[in-house]
């Protein structure tokens, strides 16, 4: 082989080695622009939540509405005291038997707390035993049909009216059953404001023929003059005291002024403006004639 070519083949290898690689460049370029896209990507990415621990758990008992919550309990407890006094049970009951009836054992501590000190204690439909145990409060003291005959004789003896059927029925245990025994010693009437119904004791004492004459006369005497707040006032006076809201309150109806024709009519008039400017020529009118 010819030494010369050898020789620059030589010479070419080491210029080529000591000139810098552009290829090698353009790759280290790229390898640092990826570098700097993937920082950026995780960078943009969103933090991973972090794990809630037990202490920090979310608690939408304490959350808003509360209020709300603590006013569903209590009502969910009045309802089931009710019921179970409609029944029959009428013993009391503390706050841990009444949570576990109403299937609220999970209530917290700070509503358990309102329970006993404010919302039970108030409430008008509970009754506190012994301090700590609870019962129901029906408007009526009443358990049975001897209880309840006593009442409508009372209120009948005393002329305070009936009572009405809801808080009879709030009040003993059975109540349907009880109406039906004494059906012959009761009598129910609907109230014309909202239908509901109202109890009267059916005294048979009071139960005699009338004569017709006596009928005629009481069906002859006129009452057109006199209003419902006129009627009212006369039976006060005699002691005879009425039942509330027995019936609707009618407003007076406003009669219509009527208007006096003997008053002068005044129209309107027109041209004003151009009064004193014209003039009047009857005068002159007549003369000729």
């Amino acid at each position: 082989m010819d030494p010369a070519l050898i020789k620059g083949h030589a010479s070419f290898l080491a210029r080529a080695r000591s000139q810098p690689i552009v290829e090698k460049r353009k790759n280290q370029h790229k390898d640092e622009n990826n570098e700097s896209l993937a920082k950026k990507q995780k960078s943009s990415k969103p933090p991973k939540p972090k794990p809630i621990s037990n202490a920090e758990t979310y608690d939408y008992k304490t959350a808003k509405g509360s209020s709300q919550y603590k006013f569903s309990v209590l009502a969910k407890i009045v309802k089931h005291m009710k019921t179970r006094h409609q029944k029959g049970h009428v013993h009391p009951l503390n706050i841990e038997d009444i949570l576990d009836e109403t299937n609220q054992l999970d209530l917290g501590s700070k509503q358990r707390h309102w329970l006993v000190t404010e919302a039970l204690i108030n409430n008008p439909k509970i009754e506190v035993v012994d301090g700590n145990t609870y019962i129901f409060k029906p408007k009526y003291n009443i358990r049975n049909k001897k209880g309840l005959m006593n009442l409508l004789k009372n209120q009948d003896l005393h002329g305070l009216g009936g009572v009405l059927v809801d808080d009879i029925e709030e009040s003993i245990p059975n109540a349907p059953k009880v109406f039906k025994v004494l059906a012959d010693h009761i009598i129910f009437v609907a109230r014309p404001i909202d239908k509901k119904k109202i109890l009267f004791y059916n005294d048979k004492y009071c139960q005699f023929k009338i004569d017709e004459d006596f009928r005629k006369m009481w069906r002859s005497v006129t009452v057109e003059g006199l209003d419902e707040q006129k009627i009212e006032e006369y039976l006060e006076k005699q002691g005879i005291s009425l039942m509330p809201d027995v019936g609707a309150k009618r407003t007076p109806i406003q009669k219509r002024k009527k208007l006096n024709s003997k008053k002068s009519r005044t129209f309107k008039k027109h041209n004003d403006h151009l009064q004193g400017v014209l003039e009047d020529y009857s005068d002159l009118t007549n003369k000729q004639k």
